[in-house]
């Protein structure tokens, strides 16, 4: 039988896999709330996710998780990183990797406001996640709200913030290939059509 993870109101210390290359457990108070998130983008990255948060994020790391019914694309310009920025999309046929946090809730609103929440970047989604045979319902993610008509590639910053989280925190093998690969020909296309515009 596959126990079902408890509410955010049941709040003992995340644990990562003896595997996994992000160690060093925080232990914070089993009193303080929290809720999970699922990262598929350049937060996946611990180190990137403290910046905005201000505290290290890889005590919270819980590893990697699938999210079915999704795929990613660049739907998005990010005017701060001036470049496409991932986004996931409903598609029954397809599935999106990422990391599992377990936050404490004072991260809540620092979040919101890294993903532009309050100014209509990214909007909140619920979502099912699975992990290592466990499902996780009610994890928090963030969708695109104004999605662009093609897909705008990444800069270098980011295809190495992605790749590098998305290595760090022990996606598949298979599934970083496959983010590589969409990211260089997203960056391919792009210099190609610079190329033909200078000619």
């Amino acid at each position: 039988m596959t126990t079902q993870p408890r509410d955010r109101q049941d709040s003992p210390s995340p644990s990562l896999d003896p595997s996994s290359p992000v160690a060093n457990v925080l232990q914070f108070p089993q009193t303080e709330p929290t809720f999970y998130y699922f990262a598929y983008g350049s937060c996946m990255c611990p180190v990137d996710l403290k910046r905005s948060l201000g505290e290290n994020t890889h005590a919270f790391v819980l590893g990697s998780a699938v999210l079915k019914g999704y795929r990613l694309g660049f739907n998005r310009k990010s005017a701060r990183r001036n470049c496409g920025v991932l986004d996931i999309v409903p598609d029954v046929n397809a599935m999106v990797e990422g990391v599992l946090y377990r936050l404490p809730e004072r991260f809540s609103d620092p979040l919101d406001h890294r993903e532009e929440v309050p100014r209509g970047g990214y909007r909140r989604e619920t979502v099912e996640v699975s992990r290592q045979g466990r499902i996780y319902h009610n994890v928090r993610t963030y969708v695109v709200v104004e999605k662009l008509a093609e897909e705008l590639a990444p800069n270098d910053w980011y295809f190495n913030v992605v790749l590098r989280g998305a290595i760090t925190c022990g996606l598949s093998e298979s599934y970083c290939w496959q983010l590589f690969n969409h990211m260089h020909q997203l960056q391919q296309r792009h210099w190609q059509t610079q190329s033909l515009r200078s000619a």
